[in-house]
């Protein structure tokens, strides 16, 4: 995949109306301080384009990222911020399930997980969630420069086994600063939305 332009298309708040892309939609779920907008950023080469902040919570919509004109990344409100109001929470959740049930060119949702940490209780739930809306996730293990590369497999399976996944999840490390796990999520992203059919010469 290579980026040659992105613009942020369309921001959907609780009251706004979903959308109807023709495009492919790769969505991105994931706990509040996970490195979501990181992830995010990272993907589309540019550094601060997807909203970071030091307060976690401060995603409230659903924004809709157009890439190269062929496809959108879509980043779903984070969850599980303690300090939000437990209506502000179930207003996102209907935000977010109103996507999944809506949308006609959702592809894959990418969960992200902390790969230093047990899934939480928060993180378990949006799995099988996600699941009962039709969608077998794809994990994204972030934050991976935080812990060794000897603990890499120790810590996939542990997410693996606290999810208790499928069988054949793909669960994918992925370190925000030093970029590691990016080509393989850009190959798996092509493959989804038939790009690499479309430019089977492009470089990565």
């Amino acid at each position: 995949m290579v980026i040659k332009n992105i613009n942020l298309e369309t921001v959907c708040g609780i009251t706004s109306t979903l959308p109807e892309n023709l495009l492919p939609e790769i969505a991105f779920a994931g706990k509040s301080n996970v490195g979501k907008s990181s992830l995010i950023n990272a993907l589309m080469n540019r550094k601060n384009y997807a909203r970071t902040s030091a307060q976690p919570g401060k995603t409230q919509t659903i924004n809709f990222y157009n890439i190269n004109e062929e496809l959108y990344f879509v980043d779903l409100p984070g969850y599980g911020y303690a300090t939000v109001a437990q209506s502000v929470k179930e207003k996102w959740g209907k935000m977010i399930e109103n996507y999944l049930h809506s949308s006609k060119q959702l592809k894959a949702v990418f969960l992200l997980i902390d790969i230093r940490h047990e899934p939480s209780a928060n993180d378990k739930n949006m799995y099988q969630w996600v699941l009962e809306q039709g969608y077998q996730p794809i994990i994204i293990a972030t934050k991976l420069d935080k812990i060794n590369r000897s603990q890499i497999l120790k810590h996939v399976k542990m997410i693996k086994t606290g999810l208790n996944v499928l069988k054949d999840t793909i669960v994918i490390p992925f370190s925000a600063s030093s970029k590691q796990g990016r080509e393989e999520i850009y190959d798996l992203i092509d493959k989804l939305t038939g790009q690499n059919e479309d430019d089977s010469t492009a470089d990565c």
